[in-house]
Formats: C-alpha cells, sequence, structure tokens
C-alpha cells in the first residue's frame, strides 16, 4: 500500500489548569506533537489542538470522520473528566485506541507540581477508559512509554487493523456464482453485512463476456508487455491464447472499477460451463490478486471479504487453501487451482507463466501464473461464519518451508508448516470450524489480524 493509515489524534485535556499554569495547553500540544512526530514512519497522525471542552471533543471527532481518517488514538494530555466524550463517542464509527501514555518516562526528585500535571494522564486514561466500557464502545489499549519502539509497533498495529476494519465496512464483493454445497463457505448476508460491513452482489458473468467484446487491442498489448516484464513466459503459450486471457482480465478488471468492487470471487463452472468462454480466469486472477484486489473462489464471500481486510492490514494478501499434508516435513501443502498473488513468490525465482492444461468445462489451456511462496515467516488466516451474527477469525502462525520444486505441480505452491506442529494446528483448526479458503501474508501479522478481531467484535481462535 502507498499511502499510511490515517488516525486522528484526541488529545484530551481541560480548561481548569490554564489558571494555574499558564501555557500548560501550549506545552501539551507540543506533546501530542511530538508524539505524533514519533508515530509519523508507520501512521499519518492527524492532530487538530487539544481538545479543552465537551465541545472541542465532540467537534474534533466530527472532523476526523470527515477527513477520512481510519481510526482515533485517544491520549490524556492531563486529565479530562471522561463524561465530556460520552456524546462524541455514542455513534462513533472510527476504531478508537486508549494510549495511555505520558511525557517524561519516570518520576524524579525534580519533580514539582507542574510536571505533576503534565505526566497525570494515566488517571484520565482510566476516567475514559470508564466512559467507552460504559459508552459499548470497543477500543483497543497501549500502556507504555511513548518513546519505546513498542509503543510504537502497538499503534502501527492498530492502524494497521483500524485501516482493514474501515475497509471491510465499506466492501463490495462481486459473485460470480456459487459452488452447490460448499458449506464453509456460506453465510446470512444481512448478519454478514450487519457485523463486518461487506455488501455482497450476486452479479452475471455474461457482463464480462460483454466487456471481452469492449477491449482494445492496446489494453491487451498492455497486459502482455507486463507478462513479460514479471514472469519467464512460456513459450508454449501460443499468442491467441495469451491475448485471449489479457483480453479477460482486462475485461473483469474494468468491470470491478466501474462498479467500485473491492474484491470478486467466480466459481470455475459458472465460466466453464457458460459456453461463451474460451478459456477460465485463472491469469487475471492473479494478476488482479497482485494489484490489490481481493479474491476468492467458487463464490466464497466470506474469504473474498477477509482479502479486502487483509490488503488493509499489511501488503500482498494472497488466497490459498490447505491441499495435502506432509508428516515428515510436519508441514502442509498450501496452493489452489491457478490462482495467486505472485507478489509472494521466491525472491530468487522469477513467477512463470505456463501453459497450463486445465479441462474444465473442456475450454482451452488458460495461461497459468505458477510460482512458490517466499522462505520464511508466515500467518495464515480464515474467517468463520459461525452462526447467526457469530463470526471468528482462525489464525496460524508459522513457516514456509524452502523446499525443493514438485515439477508437475502446475499452480502456486509451497509449504506452511505451524509453529505449534501440524497436527495440533490442523486439529485446531477443525475444533475451530476454520474453513478450507485462506488470507496468507509473509510474516508475522498475529497482533494485527487480534486486534482486527477486538475493534470488530469478533472471536479469535489461534491455533
Amino acid at each position: 500500500m502507498s499511502a499510511k493509515p490515517v488516525i486522528g489524534l484526541l488529545g484530551i485535556m481541560q480548561e481548569l489548569y490554564d489558571a494555574m499554569l499558564p501555557g500548560i495547553t501550549r506545552h501539551q500540544e507540543d506533546y501530542a506533537k511530538e508524539v505524533a512526530a514519533r508515530l509519523a514512519e508507520q501512521v499519518d497522525i492527524r492532530f487538530p489542538g487539544a481538545a479543552r471542552d465537551r465541545n472541542d471533543i465532540e467537534r474534533y471527532m466530527r472532523g476526523f470522520e470527515a477527513d477520512g481518517c481510519e481510526g482515533v488514538l485517544v491520549v490524556n494530555l492531563t486529565y479530562g473528566p471522561a463524561l465530556r466524550t460520552v456524546n462524541a463517542f455514542r455513534n462513533a464509527r472510527l476504531p478508537v485506541m486508549l494510549a495511555n501514555i505520558q511525557p517524561e518516562p519516570s518520576v524524579t526528585e525534580k519533580w514539582d507540581m507542574a510536571d505533576l500535571t503534565y505526566n497525570q494522564g494515566i488517571h484520565g486514561a482510566q476516567d475514559t477508559a470508564n466512559s467507552l466500557m460504559k459508552n459499548g464502545v470497543r477500543f483497543a489499549v497501549v500502556t507504555d512509554d511513548w518513546r519505546s519502539p513498542a509503543f510504537a509497533r502497538a499503534v502501527g498495529d492498530f492502524a494497521a487493523a483500524a485501516r482493514a476494519v474501515a475497509r471491510m465496512r465499506k466492501a463490495r464483493i462481486a459473485i460470480f456464482g456459487q459452488m452447490p454445497g460448499m458449506g464453509d463457505i456460506l453465510t446470512d448476508s444481512h448478519a454478514f453485512m450487519r457485523v463486518l460491513g461487506p455488501q455482497v452482489d450476486h452479479v452475471n458473468i455474461g457482463l464480462i463476456a460483454k466487456g471481452m467484446e469492449e477491449v482494445t487491442a492496446a489494453e491487451i498489448d498492455e497486459v502482455i508487455a507486463a507478462n513479460r516484464r514479471n514472469f519467464e513466459v512460456d513459450p508454449q503459450i501460443g499468442d491467441g491464447a495469451h491475448r485471449y486471457a489479457a483480453r479477460l482480465q482486462v475485461a473483469i478488471r474494468k468491470f470491478l472499477v466501474a462498479g467500485g468492487y473491492d474484491a470478486w470471487s467466480l466459481y470455475f463452472d459458472q465460466i466453464g460451463l457458460d459456453g461463451r468462454f474460451k478459456q477460465t480466469h485463472m491469469m487475471a486472477a492473479s494478476n488482479l490478486m497482485a494489484e490489490g484486489y481481493g479474491y476468492s473462489a467458487e463464490g466464497d464471500s466470506s474469504c473474498a471479504s477477509l482479502m479486502v481486510a487483509g490488503f488493509g492490514l499489511a501488503p500482498d494478501a494472497h488466497f490459498t487453501e490447505m491441499y495435502a499434508m506432509d508428516f515428515p516435513l510436519d508441514a502442509v501443502l498450501q496452493s489452489h487451482m491457478g490462482e495467486g498473488n505472485w507478489k509472494i513468490a521466491r525472491k530468487d525465482r522469477k513467477p512463470r507463466l505456463i501453459d497450463r492444461p486445465l479441462g474444465i468445462g473442456g475450454l482451452d489451456n488458460p495461461p497459468t501464473v505458477l510460482f512458490q511462496g517466499q522462505p520464511g515467516p508466515a500467518t495464515l488466516a480464515s474467517l468463520v461464519p459461525v452462526v447467526g451474527e457469530r463470526y471468528r477469525l482462525v489464525v496460524a502462525q508459522g513457516t514456509i518451508l524452502d523446499t525443493d520444486e514438485l515439477p508437475r505441480l502446475e499452480m502456486p505452491y509451497f509449504m506452511f508448516k505451524p509453529e505449534r506442529g501440524v497436527r495440533a494446528c490442523l486439529d485446531g483448526w477443525l475444533r475451530n470450524g476454520g474453513t478450507h479458503h485462506q488470507v496468507l501474508h509473509l510474516g508475522d501479522l498475529r497482533p494485527r489480524w487480534r486486534m482486527f478481531c477486538e475493534l470488530l467484535g469478533i472471536e479469535y481462535a489461534e491455533v
């Protein structure tokens, strides 16, 4: 992602202290600006000034929402009576983190009453937290020295989780068909939208067929040129097959842009048996994921939506599923039919675009992106529709292993070794109803996924 998450800093104090310590407002505003500067590498902090009374608090909160902030960081610059926050937060939609911090890290013998006043945020934080709790506001908390790396990490994790929540709540998902009988992809669309936010539209694949007729030769050439830059292109892919796959990709992308869609899912038989298509959508799925569009297979709106959140949480979310277990390696083979975000590919091997026999619906070979995942830490997540308005995120931390190629495997793949071992991890996955479609990131994203669940009010299960 190019832009940093935008977070409003609500710095609370009260006008009472101005008479005691002339200049305290400016003094504490300078402190808040230092905090913002400390966080600037990860987060774009908007600080409008100290909120000294109820009107300030309510005005600044309205301003944060109007200015497109994705969350609010509440800092008690001094003590401020928390009843002043009630109306500001009663209908607030932005995720909230309460930062229990103070200007100085330690109490020294040099402190006087002014220093005590400057550094008395802790009991303001307690009053504010109590009020947020009574108001039914979900909020994250961090207590630390604001100069510490741990504080910056915690706020960075919150900002990323807040962005993921914001994107999830506004997401639009396009579904082209749904695989019959696949139970773990099903959810009540009304409950899904009430709790998590995405609007799920079931759309006609004919719109893509129509859109393909309007794709220009120049647009096709642009996709092919990008493919030649990004992949080793198999010479077995004929020019006609490559151009057809590019035409399909452009048509899907144009449809998503025109409809304001953040993610999509296409059931392979929807395109395979339609009668108007020559290939399935393998190349389009992989390339559009690399552009940042969420994707899931078989009409799975839950996983497609989680991909949208995943792109808010960190760059380069990848769609995958558990394919087979390898007990000697204590790992799981992760793959899917041919779709994958090649931005997570091994850095020492260029991804390939291969001529891939698939046979679905009797269609022609679809050009397919082939790569192995980059070895190292990785986080796997699954969104589980439990029942009614109850949702759960199942998360497994592990390692992508540095393994030899599997020369007969014609789709993106890697071996994922769970941190807790394949037996314990999969026992936990099954007990918690983890689904067979998942979102993967390189690195350790557990703190961000955990905070995402906390802000949304859904369950978090680490296995």
